[in-house]
């Protein structure tokens, strides 16, 4: 197991039960490559809905401010 996936499953650990429930769902999806085994939440549906027009005009996040997220969840 490699150090970076050590680290997001130790802070999985630190949730609530029902969430470590549905982190291990993703992860058991994105394992396999079925992301239909689980269906985004509205909030989810409206972020990806709203975000795809920004994106098609090129509407990205800057570096800087990734590499700041980034560095601030340890990765």
């Amino acid at each position: 197991m490699t150090r970076l996936l050590e680290q997001a499953i130790a802070r999985m650990r630190e949730r609530p039960d029902d969430d470590q429930d549905a982190l291990a769902a993703v992860l058991i999806s994105v394992a396999g490559s079925d992301a239909s085994a689980v269906p985004p939440d509205d909030g989810t549906k409206a972020a990806i809905l709203e975000g795809l027009p920004r994106a098609e005009r090129g509407e990205f996040v800057p570096d800087a401010i990734v590499a700041q997220a980034d560095k601030r969840d340890g990765i």
